[in-house]
């Protein structure tokens, strides 16, 4: 009865296990019909489950064909104190106690991944997530700008339980867009619920200041962000490229036009 109390909260039926226990016990059904039915909806539940995750991943915009998970990410390509709490993450503690994430370090060391499969996990686990370039967030807001959007953007982005802005530093915000951006922090930060948001820079966050123009609002902004944040230093050479494989070609001599005349004479 249990399992199927929460197989009817999966597929939100206004009908509780007690109606149906009752309905069941009234048609004289045996202990196996009754396991038979909880199967039915359990089976029911699982692919509506299933239904949500292919749909909150195909919104994240996070890669669904070869997908970055916590899974397939190689941990024991890392060492430090650290690790123990990067591994830690897996379990969304930082969503769920509201605390941001940020990856800083050098290209290739991991950071995108963990970030996706940080996104990822989130959705399998039903709750919304949402992967955005720092290039690609600039041309939104820039968009949004264009045609009267912005309060629209802005409410897009601060909807997820998990926002991922990667590669920041890569772009210069104009003094509008700062202001948006700050908007869209400030609103993330008084939001109700279990969220946050997740960074990935190869830049310390002090250099990120001049990517902004606008001073009032990035200071605003930048307060709230590492309010309560856990950040992950990496270092190191880049994992990309371990797979790589080089060979050495050489094209067979070719007798030139005038030996094969002399051969001839």
């Amino acid at each position: 009865m249990e399992s199927l109390g929460r197989s009817l909260g999966t597929l939100n039926l206004k009908v509780g296990a007690d109606e149906i226990s009752a309905f069941m016990l009234g048609k004289g059904y045996s202990g196996a019909q009754m396991e038979s039915v909880a199967e039915v909806f359990a089976e029911l539940a699982e692919r509506k489950a299933r239904a949500s995750v292919d749909f909150l991943l195909k919104s994240s915009r996070l890669p669904v064909r070869n997908p970055r998970t916590f899974g397939n990410f190689d941990f024991g390509e890392l060492s430090g104190n650290g690790l123990d709490r990067l591994k830690s993450i897996m379990t969304l503690a930082p969503l769920y106690a509201r605390r941001n994430i940020a990856f800083i370090g050098p290209s290739g060391t991991g950071k995108t991944h963990l970030a996706m499969a940080f996104g990822y996990e989130c959705c399998r686990r039903l709750m919304k997530a949402y992967f955005v370039k720092m290039t690609e967030l600039n041309d939104i807001l820039t968009e949004a700008r264009k045609y009267g959007r912005q309060n629209r953007a802005v409410g897009s982005l601060v909807k997820p339980s998990c926002l991922i802005i990667d590669e920041v530093g890569y772009c210069d915000f104009d003094a509008e867009n700062t202001r948006l951006f700050f908007d869209m922090i400030d609103r993330r930060y008084n939001k109700e619920g279990n969220f946050n948001i997740v960074f990935t820079s190869n830049k310390q966050p002090k250099f990120w200041r001049r990517c902004f123009a606008e001073d009032d609002a990035l200071r605003c902004a930048m307060d709230r962000i590492f309010d309560d944040i856990i950040v992950f230093n990496f270092s190191g050479s880049s994992h990309r490229g371990k797979n790589r494989e080089a060979f050495d070609i050489a094209t067979r001599k070719v007798k030139s036009v005038s030996d094969s005349l002399q051969e001839i004479e």
